[in-house]
């Protein structure tokens, strides 16, 4: 069974839920698509490292969009991350074998998150980022950064069993 990392519920707004994370240590890649990012990651944690020793799986699996810096924006690549095991400090994970495997540290932070299940589509993704900026405009939330996605479950998993999250951090 995958672990899940441990947050605090701080508070609702309808279908908004508030969080606090910890501080979070990353193993992140940038790719072109969910598969080629998927495939580094899960090399990553089962060895393909400097001590050759296995990670443990933990979810959700993070997933966002890098926006390019230039004009014009065509598309942005998709950085997907794993998130370490809890307890594990970033002295304590092993280096990356592979350049393209970066690991980092993601400061704590208070989050607000839409819940949806099934497949994380475009289609659904978007609709739950508008619930989401709606929901946090009617109360006078601030966002910082842009929104991402968390998903929780193996791919194997049937669409009506899935959580995916929609994430923005906050400011309050």
């Amino acid at each position: 069974m995958t672990d899940t990392i441990h947050y605090e519920i701080t508070g609702e707004a309808g279908e908004i839920e508030f969080r606090k994370y910890p501080a979070l240590v990353l193993a992140t890649v940038e790719s072109s698509g969910d598969n080629a990012g998927f495939s580094l990651l899960f090399a990553y944690i089962t060895g393909k490292n400097s001590t050759q020793n296995s990670i443990s799986m933990t979810s959700p699996v993070i997933t966002s969009q890098q926006i390019a810096m230039t004009a014009p924006v065509v598309s942005g690549a998709t950085l997907m991350s794993f998130v370490m095991p809890q307890g594990l400090t970033r002295d304590e994970i092993p280096e990356p074998l592979d350049s393209r495997v970066r690991i980092s540290t993601l400061p704590g932070r208070e989050v607000a998150v839409i819940r949806f299940r099934g497949y994380a589509r475009h289609n659904e993704v978007a609709a739950a980022e508008g619930r989401l900026r709606e929901g946090l405009r009617n109360v006078g939330i601030e966002t910082v950064g842009e929104p991402f996605l968390m998903r929780y479950n193996p791919p194997w998993t049937p669409g009506f069993m899935r959580r995916n999250e929609v994430v923005m951090e906050i400011r309050r």
